[in-house]
């Protein structure tokens, strides 16, 4: 067949354009050699040289099209010349093969996912509060496993002075209770155990030998059984049980390495017969409640009763306080559904998880915990070993910086640093990984992509469908959403719909403004109402503007609603649309 060649400039741009998903084809400007690869496809007459070179004529087409003002030659059939607009401006081009679209979008500017940072002896200076706060920290994690009350009671104040003296940011505080470990007794000195060697674990108290060691768990023997395997620091080193007495356990060292003192223990496949929430547990609770800190993490949770325990006594106490479950026992699997319903939300623990069960498992029950979450509107954190790389090194693994965006696409509220904070060497260096990564992880996100039955739980709820219109009329409409609340359940709500803008969530509550923090999307910001509603409207905007988080000419949709009415005795469900 003959051939007619139609010619289009080819100084184009595969850069993004400012606002676009993938960006137009801009014909002002050069191809940027550095952004993409180019791959050819050779037929009849084109064969790639022996030595893997591509053959001269791609070369020099190459060389032709790097050049500011060379032709691209286009063949079309002659049964089908296109309009010169069409081939000035081809329409429906996917551009590098296969892409997606999202690849190449323009990051944004605010990120949605927040950053849980666990405090410790790197970290629990002011100065490095402030400057975790700079780098995107948005909650403050205390691990009650370490420290004691005197140093977590410091970190406590800092971060409340840092929020006072913060308009535009503010922090929450979490504290993630020990809960049941059982752990290793003392040694006098590391043991080095090899592979095929017999070790021995006591209920005696006290024993610390090259061959035996004493448990803290009075249970221990009657919880395992012949051919359990025995996991220490959740699979540093595994232990197989072969027999056991009244008070021993005797195992065969699988994997050897060096046993510390005071090591975490689990058995395979099964979960300690100890309550959830233990004596210094509840010390540490009623230490939260007088600090009126905004969540606590609640350690080894295996059903729901334990998280109405817990929010019984907070009622009692007359504590605002939101309850975190942390799934990571095996017993808590069977039990999902009915443990994320009592809760306010839910920590895919990811270290004992995957102890108490096959590593392999663990992928999937992250994303279910995460879907279930989700489907229920509660907040859902990941955790454990995002960043274990950068405890010692400067630079993430490709591995680790993949596990942060999985989790931003599986639609995480938020992911959580521990050692690399708590005792790392690089700790800003962490949060300003995991901030640029879930950044831009964001930005490749179509926008209004939902789960299939998002909005179906709730279709009989008033408030619930309202947060989910609003919802969409923001993506539609390309806008941010402004809230107003008092309680904060309206901004939960339009969290859970996850709009592709941000949520403006204004409040005259501190404690509804530092529990906002954590979800996903939020940026809460403390407000006085005034007793009209349109001048608190009006206020609200220019505040926006003042900070430069609207730009003057651009829509915002203006959302009251909900079970608390602000300025009618009566619940209201309004939206508005306003140009700033």
């Amino acid at each position: 067949m003959s051939q007619v060649f139609a010619t289009a400039s080819a100084s184009i741009s595969l850069i993004p354009a400012s606002g676009s998903a993938i960006g137009a084809l801009n014909p002002h400007r050069k191809l940027n050699v550095s952004s993409f690869s180019l791959s050819f496809q050779t037929g009849v007459g084109h064969q790639r040289q022996d030595d893997g070179r591509a053959p001269s004529s791609v070369v020099s087409v190459v060389k032709r099209l790097y050049r500011e003002d060379a032709e691209l030659v286009l063949p079309v059939s002659p049964e089908d010349v296109p309009k010169e607009e069409e081939v000035k401006h081809p329409s429906d081009v996917q551009l590098l093969g296969d892409t997606f679209p999202g690849v190449w979008s323009k990051p944004i500017v605010r990120r949605k996912t927040k950053i849980v940072c666990t405090i410790g002896p790197s970290t629990d200076t002011r100065e490095m509060i402030w400057k975790l706060a700079e780098a995107g920290m948005n909650v403050a994690r205390l691990n009650m496993s370490h420290g004691d009350h005197t140093s977590h009671q410091k970190v406590i104040d800092l971060v409340k002075e840092y929020n006072a003296q913060t308009k535009d940011n503010t922090i929450s505080i979490m504290i993630d209770t020990k809960g049941p470990e059982v752990r290793s007794g003392d040694l006098p000195k590391p043991i080095n155990l090899v592979t095929g060697q017999e070790f021995t674990f006591t209920i005696k108290r006290g024993v610390g030998t090259d061959d035996c060691v004493s448990v803290n768990y009075d249970d221990f023997v009657n919880d395992v059984e012949v051919g359990d395997i025995i996991l220490v620091d959740g699979g540093m080193m595994s232990f197989k049980v072969k027999s056991k007495t009244e008070d021993s356990v005797k195992c065969d060292v699988v994997d050897g390495g060096e046993l510390k003192s005071r090591r975490h223990l689990n058995v395979r496949g099964k979960s300690a017969t100890l309550p959830s929430i233990t004596e210094k547990d509840w010390d540490d609770i009623k230490f939260g409640v007088d600090n009126k800190v905004d969540f606590y993490a609640v350690s080894f949770v295996k059903d729901a009763k334990v998280v109405h325990e817990l929010k019984e006594f907070l009622r009692m106490c007359g504590a605002d306080i939101h309850v975190i479950v942390k799934i990571e026992s095996a017993d808590s699997i069977p039990n999902l559904h009915s443990i994320i319903t009592a809760s306010d939300g839910a920590m895919v623990a990811r270290g004992d998880l995957g102890a108490e069960l096959p590593v392999e498992e663990v992928p999937l029950l992250q994303e279910e915990i995460i879907r279930l979450c989700r489907n229920m509107g509660k907040a859902v954190i990941v955790a454990t070993n995002m960043l274990e790389s950068m405890i010692v090194h400067p630079m993430p693994t490709r591995a680790e910086v993949s596990d942060i965006a999985i989790a931003v696409r599986e639609g995480a509220d938020a992911v959580m640093l521990s050692g690399e904070t708590a005792h790392g060497k690089f700790p800003l260096k962490a949060v300003k990984v995991m901030h640029t990564v879930a950044l831009r992880t964001e930005a490749s996100i179509v926008p209004g992509i939902q789960p299939t039955n998002l909005g179906k739980a709730f279709k009989k709820h008033m408030s619930e469908m309202f947060a989910f219109h609003a919802t969409m009329m923001s993506n539609t409409l390309g806008t941010s959403i402004v809230v107003f609340t008092r309680s904060g359940f309206m901004a939960i709500l339009l969290s859970h719909f996850r709009p592709s803008g941000t949520i403006y969530a204004f409040t005259d509550q501190e404690r509804v403004r530092q529990r906002l923090a954590l979800y996903q999307g939020v940026c809460p910001i403390l407000f006085k109402f005034s007793d009209d509603s349109e001048s608190t409207f009006s206020k609200a905007l220019i505040y926006l503007q003042n900070q430069r988080m609207v730009n003057e000419g651009e829509d915002v949709a203006l959302v009251q609603s909900g079970k608390h009415g602000i300025w009618r005795s009566q619940s209201t469900h309004n939206i508005q649309v306003r140009r700033v």
